[in-house]
């Protein structure tokens, strides 16, 4: 039971509430029978009174003595009473001399032509159904009589069936205990595999799995700590992989750094050309450096929402338009075929020239990076509410299944090749998020072999006037 606390609790709970539900319903059977009996008992009461009233309205001889006879027979106990509180008629098993069911109040409501009904309980605790009615001669009420009806039989009844209700209830107790722990245990089996199987992802067995098969609610929880686990498996693969290719990227320009540096220091040169071939190799490896902490930087500081923006009225067109001169050099070197088609001018969204400049210049050093022959087309579109910028190559492709991760940080599609094509596998996770703070969005398609296609989408200010 240790090992099962939620079942022991949901079994806990469920049991509760059906012993609630069982001891309601069997208060109010128990209420039900009570009151059907007694409401019956009352009524048999009051018309044998009916009946002898009218007996002792006949005038006859003989009906006193039958009055008593069928008293006797009928179980139930007669008393004649004058007004002033005299019993001239007695019969029946109730003690004559036990009168405290009569009250004045009572013979007053009679001896008005009313009738009364009560449940008396005698000194001894019996309880009887005592009706009074009056009894008249000639239009004139001369008497009251009492009938009284003992309730032993009805709660001799009554106890049965309370014996029959609490047996009732103890069997269903039994047989809801019996079903509850199943239940319970049923419900809670999935529950426990969970907690099994995420303390084993806590522990880094990421690889963990659970096999819950419901279309119900838990059915969709195991199946989000399945996702989970294999977002965290692919993000502790990938963390691994960052991990080897920073020390790579650190590594390569450290160690050419240290080399040439060295060799320029101790003058192991023959030439001043050598020399300033030397000194440019160590500048360029200082800028990839740079460049690679540049990025993790950045990345860094948006993951933490400190990375600042200077927002400001920018010309779309204007800023594509610089960012493809600035990369047309690399094209050529290349030789890929490189062309801008803009829609129109005066295209201007609320947002960071710089970071702007950053992510236009990111897809297209990507584009060129992954086409080795064919074209880089670029286009700036626009609607009534937005600009869309469309960078489209001829490259190598995306794989389907690896499009979903693209923007992930330090995700690399070509992992075999990734030093042949450079890169940190942070572009385009900075793309993402820079275009996302400044409320954009960007979209993905692409064709193994074919080319990838990527659209940056903009929200244009009101004030727009274009100019195709």
């Amino acid at each position: 039971m240790r090992n099962n606390r939620i079942g022991f609790k949901l079994g806990l709970v469920i049991i509760t509430v059906f012993l609630i539900v069982l001891l309601f319903l069997g208060i109010v059977i128990d209420k039900m029978f009570t009151n059907f009996y007694s409401a019956e008992m009352r009524k048999e009461n009051e018309e044998i009174a009916s009946h002898f009233t009218v007996m002792a309205n006949a005038s006859d001889t003989t009906s006193e003595q039958t009055m008593m006879t069928f008293a006797e027979f009928s179980n139930v106990s007669i008393f004649n009473i004058l007004d002033n509180g005299k019993v001239i008629l007695h019969s029946g098993v109730h003690d004559s001399a036990d009168r405290l069911f009569i009250r004045n109040s009572d013979l007053n409501k009679i001896f008005a032509g009313n009738k009364v009904s009560l449940l008396y309980e005698d000194p001894e605790g019996h309880r009887y159904f005592v009706s009074g009615q009056p009894i008249s001669s000639e239009g004139v009420i001369t008497s009251a009589l009492y009938v009284m009806s003992s309730t032993e039989q009805m709660e001799k009844s009554l106890s049965g069936v309370r014996n029959l209700l609490i047996l009732s209830g103890m069997g269903a107790f039994l047989l809801a205990l019996g079903i509850t722990w199943i239940i319970a245990q049923v419900l809670s089996r999935p529950l426990l595999q969970m907690q099994k199987a995420t303390r084993k992802i806590a522990m880094g067995k990421l690889e963990t799995r659970l096999e819950i098969k419901s279309k119900d609610e838990i059915g969709s929880l195991a199946e989000a700590i399945n996702d989970l686990a294999i977002d965290l498996q692919r993000y502790r693969d990938t963390r691994q992989e960052l991990f080897s290719n920073i020390s790579h990227d650190l590594r390569t320009p450290i160690t050419y750094l240290e080399g040439y540096s060295k060799v320029v220091r101790d003058q192991l040169y023959e030439t001043e050309e050598e020399k300033e071939h030397y000194l440019d190799i160590i500048y360029q490896e200082a800028v990839r450096l740079q460049h690679l902490v540049d990025d993790v930087f950045d990345l860094a500081k948006m993951e933490e929402g400190k990375l600042s923006l200077l927002l400001q009225q920018i010309d779309m067109s204007d800023l594509v338009e610089q960012a493809v001169k600035k990369v047309e050099l690399k094209a050529r070197e290349k030789r890929i075929s490189l062309s801008y088609h803009p829609s129109g001018t005066g295209l201007l969204i609320l947002a960071d020239s710089t970071r702007m400049e950053q992510i236009v210049l990111n897809l297209l050093e990507n584009a060129i990076r992954y086409t080795e022959r064919g074209s880089i087309n670029v286009d700036l579109q626009y609607t009534t509410t937005s600009v869309i910028l469309i960078v489209e190559d001829t490259g190598i492709g995306i794989p389907e299944e690896d499009l979903p991760y693209i923007f992930e940080r330090f995700y690399r599609v070509e992992k075999s090749r990734s030093r042949q094509f450079g890169g940190t596998g942070l572009g385009l996770s900075i793309v993402k998020k820079l275009i996302e703070i400044q409320d954009g969005d960007i979209k993905v398609t692409s064709k193994l072999g074919e080319g990838t296609r990527f659209e940056v989408h903009f929200t244009l200010l009101p004030d727009n006037s274009f100019s195709p």
